[in-house]
């Protein structure tokens, strides 16, 4: 994985928002029962790749995004706008609809 020199970004979110690329799901299953695209689930973890600057107050204060580039993160499951870049798929969710940083 060190080995593999990740792509850079080219979407730049704006705000409170983030771009993530959703991880891949296992296409087989325990039993052995391999599954055809369109009966899988779509995945709610998702790999942060870009972030915003964040959400500023009416006073001027900004409150950055409680998360980095790199982290894993489980997101609500219909939150998120997909989109396709260079052939790439990425979704942009808002910041508040981040459930949790997965470890």
């Amino acid at each position: 994985m060190a080995q593999q020199a990740e792509k850079k970004c080219t979407l730049k979110p704006l705000g409170n928002r983030v771009v993530a690329k959703r991880l891949e799901q296992e296409e087989t299953l325990r039993g052995g029962i391999i599954l055809p695209e369109t009966a899988k689930k779509k995945q709610e973890t998702a790999k942060v790749v870009a972030i915003g600057t964040g959400t500023t107050t009416k006073e001027g204060k900004v409150i950055s995004i409680p998360v980095k580039v790199g982290d894993t993160i489980l997101m609500d499951k219909y939150s998120s706008q997909e989109v396709t870049i260079d052939d790439e798929e990425f979704v942009i969710i808002k910041a508040d609809d981040i459930i949790a940083i997965i470890n």
